[in-house]
């Protein structure tokens, strides 16, 4: 009994089959496919093959092509509703037996398989032996069916030298042209390809992108290419771009087309075909005929048109690789000339990548410049980079002092690399920063900065202590001549009792400013503080006519603190104040208690005066040392009041006026703030 494979989507037409053939002679199994028939094929299990196949375009002879390269030698018949005498013929240069017309009659079927079986004859491939070389050449399988498998594996070996190139797109183009010469025997052949955009690989500009450059060639002189460009705006470019199919040069678009007509002449061509990346046109490829002088046929050039299609997507992935290896490159110089130490560690503790920097600072004398280790970095480093690697969380940024380097400073981050969608470190980034240069420029700043600070305090009381004592030098020069007279002792006195309220003042305000805690603790009422301190400020800014104006918000007001350093603080804000208006001050202190628990709870205590407000840079500098708007005075008032609530951990706000107001000072103290006593 011999089995009769049906090849059919349509299991109706198995059924016709299967009930026309004798069942004790014939076995009839049917598949869909050829993939379903794979094992019957592969095993040779089958002793004919019936195809229904549409013999109108080339997709049925390909199917006959793959049909013989699983099964070589099994004898194959072919049941067609429409048939055309080019693909027909093709078919049988590809090895079927009988070409049959449906409907298939049951005697006439029965009568080819006795017939075919009957007879000992060549191999079912031996028709191809007949057909002109250059043609069975071209397809893959027709070698196969000549000698089996040795030939096989040549025609794989030869399309797989194509992959030896895979990284290169003109040499990858080039074998190509040099295995379609093999195969199809065309005599020229050349292909121009586009200059990526950016975004596939290249660093072309859009404009220049539609400007298509010879890539390879064979058959056609160098010389000719290296002054030749097609372009996608006109000619054969242009034609192809519009159409995105195969433009021959004797077709209608062609002849109305002068620029395309003279691209096909300088080229010697006869053909031209588009190259497509299934996104777009990346290229053209054009032919001439064959070296016999015959034109391609249509089954040739619609199979070298998919065939170009995959060398498109090769390409584009070719730029792809290129852009990615550019990036790369680009991203290892500048991690290489970084002014900071990078090293890249891999989840199993190896050194991936190390700038010169890293090497500069971890690598130990004697070894490479590339043989930086895991061990070699510091052990606090090493530990925290493990760290990293196991949590997946990335660590603040970090001092490190290296032990052998006396007075050095780094600044290190260590950041896990983790690939996308996944929850742990591949790697981890460690970034030295050195800090050495910055400290140290810091420290000189911060020594140049008290200098200044030091020269302009000298100034300062060299100038306040100097108008202190000029009263009292004078004084002093007539004291002989005039220490009987009255009113010279009266203004005598009044000389010391000014000067050494100023040289009292300018003591107190060093002695608070040197201070950076309470040097005594208790609890008082504030009302009272406040009235003693407008007293102190009056003696130190006397006026004819003052008011002061003290209104409590809530529970009266009693704090524990500094009562000493408290009350000078309140003093300088008042004299502040007073100085506002001196000819008529009048100045309302607002005292506000908020209940523990609340934000912002403690005390609060504004002063307002009635004069002018401060200017827009007084509120910037209002607080800052040696800054005054007078003749007279060292500006250290405020600067004293904020080092003073600071200690006791308040707050100094200078509030901007409202339009037509004056400035408010505001204290802040927080409730039950207790800070250590000077021991």
């Amino acid at each position: 009994m011999k089995t009769i494979l049906v090849l059919t989507p349509n299991p109706e037409f198995a059924d016709t089959l299967r009930a026309g053939l004798n069942p004790e002679q014939f076995r009839v199994v049917h598949r869909a496919s050829l993939e379903e028939a794979e094992p019957l094929l592969a095993h040779g299990l089958t002793h004919a093959c019936i195809l229904d196949l549409d013999l109108s375009d080339v997709q049925g002879i390909w199917v006959i092509e793959k049909l013989r390269r699983r099964n070589p030698r099994c004898p194959l018949l072919v049941c067609t509703d429409s048939k055309r005498p080019e693909w027909e013929e093709e078919a049988y240069l590809k090895g079927v037996t009988h070409v049959l017309t449906k409907p298939v009659r049951a005697r006439m079927l029965t009568a080819l398989l006795d017939r075919l079986f009957a007879e000992v004859a060549p191999s079912p491939a031996s028709p191809i032996t007949q057909i002109s070389p250059d043609t069975t050449q071209f397809f893959a399988p027709a070698p196969v069916m000549v000698t089996g498998s040795s030939q096989t594996t040549e025609v794989l070996r030869d399309f797989s030298s194509i992959l030896t190139h895979s990284l290169d797109s003109a040499a990858l183009l080039k074998q190509f042209l040099l295995l379609l010469r093999k195969l199809v025997s065309v005599n020229r052949a050349v292909i121009f390809l586009r200059q990526p955009f950016a975004e596939a690989g290249g660093v072309a500009a859009p404009e220049e992108s539609r400007r298509l450059r010879a890539a390879c060639a064979i058959g056609l002189s160098s010389g000719l290419l290296e002054h030749f460009e097609l372009s996608f705006d006109a000619g054969i470019g242009g034609q192809l771009f519009r159409h995105g199919r195969i433009l021959r040069r004797n077709s209608d678009e062609t002849r109305n087309d002068l620029e395309a007509q003279k691209e096909f002449e300088l080229l010697g061509a006869q053909v031209a075909v588009p190259i497509l990346d299934r996104e777009t046109a990346i290229g053209v490829a054009v032919f001439d005929g064959r070296v016999t002088g015959e034109p391609l046929v249509n089954a040739e050039l619609e199979l070298i048109f998919h065939l170009l299609e995959q060398a498109g997507l090769a390409i584009r992935n070719i730029w792809l690789h290129d852009q990615v290896a550019a990036n790369n490159e680009m991203m290892a110089g500048v991690l290489r000339e970084l002014s900071s130490a990078c090293v890249v560690v891999s989840r199993d503790l190896k050194i991936l990548h190390a700038n010169k920097m890293a090497r500069k600072y971890f690598a130990k004398s004697g070894r490479g410049g590339g043989d930086l280790e895991f061990p070699d970095l510091p052990q606090l480093v090493a530990a925290k980079i493990y760290q990293v690697l196991r949590t997946g969380t990335a660590l603040a940024p970090f001092k490190f002092r290296p032990p052998d380097v006396p007075g050095a400073a780094h600044n290190v981050s260590i950041v896990p690399l983790q690939r996308q969608n996944s929850g742990t470190p591949t790697s981890a980034l460690l970034i030295v920063e050195d800090l050495t240069q910055s400290e140290q420029l810091r420290r000189l700043e911060i020594e140049a900065a008290n200098l200044r600070l030091v020269k302009t305090m000298a100034d300062r009381l060299a100038h306040e202590v100097g108008n202190a004592m000029v009263p009292l030098s004078t004084h002093q020069q007539l004291l002989a001549e005039k220490y009987r007279d009255a009113e010279f002792r009266a203004s005598l006195d009044s000389a010391l009792a000014d000067g050494v309220k100023r040289v009292t003042r300018l003591v107190n305000q060093m002695r608070f400013l040197a201070r950076d805690a309470m040097a005594a603790q208790e609890a008082f009422p504030v009302a009272p503080l406040i009235e003693e301190a407008y007293q102190e400020a009056r003696k130190h800014q006397p006026v004819k006519t003052g008011q002061l104006k003290c209104e409590s918000v809530g529970k009266p007001a009693v704090f524990t603190g500094d009562r000493a350093a408290l009350k000078y603080a309140l003093t300088e804000v008042l004299i502040n104040a007073l100085q506002a208006n001196p000819t008529d001050p009048n100045i309302g202190v607002r005292l506000q208690t908020d209940s523990a628990g609340e934000e912002n709870s403690g005390l609060r205590i504004e002063v307002q005066d009635n004069g002018d407000g401060f200017t827009p840079e007084a509120l910037q500098r209002a607080s800052a040392p040696f800054y005054t708007t007078r003749n007279v005075g060292l500006g250290l008032g405020l600067a004293v009041t904020r080092k003073i609530i600071e200690t006791h951990r308040g707050k100094l706000e200078i509030i901007p006026p409202k339009t037509g107001h004056a400035g408010i000072i505001r204290i802040s103290l927080p409730a039950g703030a207790e800070p250590p006593l000077v021991s």
